[in-house]
């Protein structure tokens, strides 16, 4: 029974590390050649596994993502949606001052018609109440 277990620890350690070689970029393996390791690893598969693991690999270097300069499409572009964000509320915050600016120049116009109109219909009219005349 431990002889099983031991066959299935080497081999799944072996099976790991042949893995890890093939996967890693041929340029970040450390020692030799992405080929010689997996040479290696096959002619010696414990051996190979642990001098991989202890020689071979790459360091743990966080790898930097791949900047994107240029997005795929304007809905991508986190500035042009801002930018378009920004363009909308100024265009609503015109569009809402005109409005109020014509509200505002409406009243103005009714407020002038209806204080000239009285005061003409005041200035026709003599004043009944006037007591200057009798003094």
């Amino acid at each position: 029974m431990l002889r099983v277990i031991g066959v299935v620890v080497v081999l799944v350690v072996f099976v790991y590390a042949l893995v890890d070689v093939i996967r890693t970029d041929r340029h970040q393996t450390r020692g030799i050649s992405k080929t010689a390791w997996i040479i290696v690893m096959i002619v010696l598969p414990l051996l190979g596994a642990v001098l991989w693991f202890i020689f071979g690999r790459p360091y743990n270097k966080p790898t930097a993502t791949p900047v994107r300069r240029h997005p795929t499409a304007p809905d991508d572009d986190p500035e042009f949606l801002r930018n378009l964000e920004t363009r909308r509320r100024n265009q609503a915050e015109e569009d809402r001052l005109k409005k109020l600016k014509a509200d505002l120049e409406a009243k103005e116009r009714k407020l002038r018609d209806t204080s000239s109109g009285t005061d003409d219909a005041k200035r026709g009219e003599p004043d009944t109440h006037d007591t200057d005349e009798l003094k």
